[in-house]
C-alpha cells in the first residue's frame, strides 16, 4: 500500500457536476420567468385593498359581454376598459360553450390598450 498523502485535487470531475447543476437551475428558471410553473403566492395582511380591485369582464353562453354586471356591446366596452390605469387588474370569465371568436376580441382589445395583468378564471376539474 501506499501511505503517501493527496498532495493534489482533481477539479475536473468538480467542475463538470457544476456545470450540470447550473444547467438545470437555468433550464429552471426560464420556466418560473414564462410562467409555466403554477405558483401559489403568499397573501399579506398590510396590502391596500383599492390597488388590488379586480375588474371583472365576463362573457355568457350567447356571446354577451358584461363588464362588472353590465351588458355592453364591445365597442363601449373598449371605451370604458380604455380609461382605466394599464396595471389595473383584469378578469376575464367566458362561458365554456361560448364562440372562441368572442373570447378572442375581448382578449386582442385588451392586448391593444396594453393591459398586463389579465387572467382568466377557470374551474378545477373534479
Amino acid at each position: 500500500m501506499d501511505d503517501r498523502p493527496i498532495d493534489t485535487l482533481n477539479m475536473i470531475p468538480l467542475i463538470d457536476i457544476m456545470l450540470v447543476l447550473l444547467t438545470i437551475v437555468l433550464t429552471t428558471s426560464s420556466f418560473i420567468a414564462t410562467g409555466r410553473i403554477p405558483v401559489q403566492l403568499p397573501q399579506a395582511s398590510a396590502a391596500d385593498p383599492e390597488s388590488n380591485k379586480t375588474e371583472t369582464i365576463e362573457i355568457d353562453a350567447k356571446g354577451a359581454l358584461y363588464y362588472q354586471g353590465e351588458e355592453l356591446e364591445i365597442s363601449a366596452l373598449k371605451d370604458k376598459i380604455a380609461l382605466l390605469d394599464r396595471s389595473t387588474p383584469l378578469l376575464l370569465r367566458a362561458d365554456k360553450t361560448v364562440e372562441l371568436q368572442s373570447f378572442i376580441s375581448v382578449a386582442d382589445m385588451l392586448k391593444f390598450l396594453k393591459f398586463t395583468k389579465v387572467a382568466v378564471q377557470t374551474q378545477k376539474k373534479g
